[in-house]
């Protein structure tokens, strides 16, 4: 018997059920779902032949709620056997968004591996390696050609053929990388690497044992046994972490971990500059001398030691900055005057936390964009999350932070040492692209279209 009483006809609802309608577009809450469900199971108790069709039509008359929202509502339990609370701050994202920096590095590699084979990458090509590789997204023509845009590819026409090929500044900056991080080895230099991850409350493993002979509640409570593994609700509260370690595992007492606030899908929203300094200025004592950090270019890792002038500054803070370095005003300037003698003065480039790294006897070394495979604490993250998400069974947050802790105690100096010896690996293998890429495009023609015409002309 369900919680609203005996019902022993589906057309006795209408006696139980508000009259009102769901406005159309309002979100339904859980409680709702949940009467839907119930009443659902005690409408299949009593007449075990009736069709769905009249079912979803009696609920929907009843409850006031369309019929989409009942199939929909009746579809999500038996797909999860729970029912979900409405999402009412929802946030669309493009699918750039939703794919995460493993997934990003993934789109990368693709194209990098047929530079590795000396073929040329072309979006068609690409299109179909990457939608057959059942770890990366699947993407249509067009999307995969504004992702590819956006991790920084571009086209460069060469001999009647379009190459897709990387901006040159990240290339020089990659190989810049590269050149350090063997140099700062070989001297024997002890290197750190941190990096950010979360942590969602409701996060648990995709896939599990399900007993299909178990049909409900009820049936399992007759059969003596359970309905399984329960599903949490929702992603949950986050976690946002920020760890720091080396080939002797993660640096003891470096963990910074404190709950999200926002309703992201970007976790890095959550840091900002100050929280990051504090940390960093709090494990730099536990750092070996003359250590190198590496870390990406987040917004919180690479605030300026000094402020650039924009537009929005007025004049006269534009005519004090100016002559802070040295400019002489020897007339009255407009104010696009003033930006234009800006832009002439090399910016600076420093960067707070750079400094502060170095005034403690350490050097910052920063990842190129888009490759996080270089960052051991990647593969050390997935091992962490891997475990909560095996160990998840309560999905509550002080449940799931402890989970992290014993997560972390976990990965061992093996674990670190293996995870650099892969990292050093997948180095050398870009090195290598890099070469190969540079020879194929060196030896093609540049398409050049000259354009001539009469440069004087004959005047009365």
């Amino acid at each position: 018997m369900s919680d609203f009483g005996d019902i022993s006809d589906p057309d006795e609802l209408s006696t139980i059920s508000p009259k009102r309608k769901n406005p159309k577009g309002k979100y339904i809450s859980s409680r709702q779902k949940i009467m839907v469900i119930n009443l659902y199971k005690d409408i299949l108790m009593k007449s075990p032949g009736i069709k769905y069709e009249d079912i979803v039509n009696n609920l929907s008359e009843a409850l006031g709620l369309g019929r989409e929202t009942i199939s929909k509502t009746i579809a999500e339990y038996r797909r999860t056997n729970t029912v979900t609370s409405p999402n009412k701050k929802r946030i669309k994202f493009s699918l750039f968004d939703k794919t995460d920096d493993l997934d990003r590095n993934g789109l990368r590699q693709k194209v990098h591996s047929f530079w590795l084979r000396r073929e040329l990458p072309t979006i068609d090509k690409i299109l179909v390696a990457v939608n057959e590789d059942p770890s990366l997204p699947n993407f249509k023509r067009t999307t995969l050609y504004s992702t590819i845009k956006k991790l920084d590819f571009v086209f460069e026409k060469r001999k009647r053929c379009s190459v897709l090929t990387e901006r040159e500044d990240l290339i020089v900056w990659r190989r810049n990388y590269l050149y350090n991080i063997r140099k700062y080895r070989q001297e024997g230099r002890q290197i750190y690497y941190l990096d950010e991850t979360w942590l969602n409350a409701g996060d648990c493993v995709d896939r599990v044992w399900k007993d299909n002979t178990v049909l409900s509640k009820h049936d399992a409570f007759n059969k003596g046994l359970t309905t399984g593994s329960t599903n949490p609700t929702g992603k949950g509260k986050r976690l946002i972490i920020l760890h720091i370690g080396s080939d002797k595992g993660f640096l003891p007492g470096g963990l910074l971990c404190f709950e999200s606030k926002k309703n992201s899908a970007d976790y890095h929203d959550e840091m900002n500059g100050d929280n990051f300094k504090e940390w960093f200025e709090a494990i730099l004592p536990r750092l070996e001398p003359n250590a190198i950090i590496v870390m990406d270019n987040a917004p919180y890792h690479s605030v300026k030691l000094e402020k650039y002038p924009s537009t929005r500054w007025n004049k006269a803070q534009l005519s004090e900055w100016l002559q802070s370095k040295g400019v002489v005003l020897d007339r009255p300037l407009l104010k696009h005057e003033l930006m234009a003698k800006v832009r002439e003065i090399p910016r600076n480039k420093s960067y707070v936390i750079d400094k502060i790294a170095e005034e403690a006897g350490h050097t910052v070394l920063r990842l190129p964009p888009y490759h996080c495979e270089f960052n051991p604490i990647e593969l050390a993250w997935a091992m962490v999350k891997g475990y909560a998400k095996r160990e998840n069974t309560t999905f509550k947050m002080d449940d799931v932070r402890q989970l992290l802790h014993t997560a972390i105690e976990r990965v061992t100096s093996e674990n670190w040492q293996n995870f650099i010896k892969h990292v050093i690996g997948e180095e050398e293998k870009i090195w290598k692209v890099d070469d190969i890429m540079d020879e194929v495009i060196d030896q093609m023609e540049h398409c050049v279209l000259t354009i001539t015409g009469e440069t004087d002309s004959d005047y009365e």
